[in-house]
């Protein structure tokens, strides 16, 4: 269930990734990020939100976070995976503490992926003692995405998670390598691919990692009663859901449901219904063509009248105003 609800959610927040930097660097060097919602637009044209990532392919590097709340750096080893989920500025160093002047200039393609990845060469003129792979997702923020809401500031996803983070790790390396070497037909849309999939699987590992006390989307996930339900809104979110009728199907008591649901999310499985249904609504109204008397009955709405008061309730924004932003 919790599968195919992740995937479901990953598809309607428009998840996409991209390579964007091939980077060589000898000791002492450093490199900061901005914020990635000053570059967003310039490295995923189009995108709502960035979120960075940094895969060590070779020797090691230190990372901190720079900007809001103290952050203790971390230092990357090779095969480590590096996650900035909420796009907060950031340096990658060969020493802790190191920081430099954000260079916005290097986030500007030209020629579309065409131009892509940038080599990046950082540090002294001796020979390299580190390599990284750099790279962004792009996805929809608004009007809801519970994954990004239940992801940390940072994550970290280091060789030996998994056999299966494993495996992905050592096929991105060795295929980035190949393509970035002898630029193959098709190897952007590889490189992207793969760089997708390295992030599910540092979601998975996030999830595997999560205790019993926290809370949040992902949490949610995997509670059995909880998981159940959300499974349940997401299989048929057009149908007229009650608690009652939620419970019922989730093998719980009307109370017990609310209960648990409120604690994890922090609001009630109709209120989550109705967040959902406003997301695949924003999704199909992206389309061309949509129209949207029948994206509102797409999402369970039997008139658009209703669905336009409730979407624009939920987003500050009327579906048509949506749709031409």
């Amino acid at each position: 269930m919790t599968a195919d609800v992740l995937s479901e959610v990953l598809s309607a927040v428009r998840l996409t990734g991209s390579v964007f930097f091939d980077v060589t660097a000898a000791a002492p060097w450093v490199a900061e990020a901005p914020p990635s919602a000053e570059i967003a637009d310039a490295v995923m044209p189009g995108a709502q939100h960035a979120i960075e990532y940094h895969v060590v392919t070779q020797g090691s590097c230190w990372i901190s976070l720079v900007g809001g709340a103290p952050f203790e750096p971390v230092q990357l080893r090779e095969g480590d995976i590096a996650v900035i989920p909420h796009g907060e500025p950031h340096a990658v160093s060969s020493a802790p503490g190191m920081r430099a002047e954000p260079n916005l200039d290097l986030h500007r393609r030209s020629n579309g992926d065409s131009d892509l990845p940038f080599k990046l060469k950082t540090g002294n003129d001796r020979a390299s003692d580190a390599h990284l792979i750099c790279g962004f997702f792009a996805c929809d923020v608004r009007p809801f995405n519970p994954l990004l809401e239940a992801l940390p500031r940072f994550m970290r996803i280091g060789r030996g998670a998994s056999p299966a983070t494993d495996g992905l790790l050592e096929q991105f390396i060795r295929v980035a390598s190949a393509d970035i070497r002898d630029k193959r037909a098709g190897a952007q849309s590889v490189l992207n691919k793969l760089s997708e999939l390295l992030f599910i699987e540092a979601i998975r590992s996030h999830m595997d990692e999560l205790r019993t006390e926290n809370i949040g989307w992902l949490s949610a996930l995997r509670d059995p009663l909880v998981g159940r339900a959300i499974a349940l809104l997401h299989a048929q979110p057009v149908r007229s859901w009650t608690l009652d009728e939620l419970a019922a199907e989730s093998g719980a008591s009307r109370s017990a449901l609310a209960s648990r649901f409120t604690q994890l999310m922090g609001y009630p499985p109709i209120q989550y219904l109705t967040r959902w249904r406003m997301q695949l609504a924003a999704k199909r109204l992206n389309e061309r063509g949509a129209k949207i008397a029948a994206v509102a009955q797409e999402v369970g709405y039997d008139s658009e009248a209703a669905f336009s008061r409730a979407f624009k309730k939920f987003s500050g924004k009327s579906p048509s105003e949506w749709r031409s932003q």
